[in-house]
């Protein structure tokens, strides 16, 4: 079995360095997302989710990871073009060496105003 914070810190990492690829192949097929803005149940979505994402990302400096046998929780400060860092918590759930769900928290309010001219 792999480890747990090895695969969602290799997900982290990779999609943060703009590796769909690597960070697809950390997923199940059939992974949940929820957050404050998107909710997805599989991968292909949320990937593209992410790529979206990273057109305005500028780093993620990740401040703490947190390991609870198949429970992972990265804390990190999103720096993104429209709003300069945001903090954010991701818990992925790790079953039989890949990520099965994401659960992400951040205040969502600095970002409206990239929504609302939609």
């Amino acid at each position: 079995m792999a480890d747990s914070a090895a695969v969602a810190e290799g997900f982290f990492d990779a999609w943060t360095s703009k590796d769909f690829q690597r960070a697809r192949a950390l997923l199940h097929d059939d992974v949940h997302f929820a957050g404050p803005i998107d909710t997805f149940s599989d991968a292909d979505s949320y990937v593209a989710s992410l790529r979206q994402l990273s057109g305005i990302v500028t780093g993620a400096d990740k401040q703490k990871v947190f390991v609870d046998g198949d429970d992972v929780c990265v804390i990190y400060d999103l720096k993104t073009a429209a709003v300069p860092s945001s903090r954010t918590c991701e818990w992925y759930r790790v079953r039989d060496g890949k990520i099965a769900s994401v659960s992400v928290v951040f205040d969502a309010r600095p970002f409206a105003p990239l929504f609302e001219a939609q």
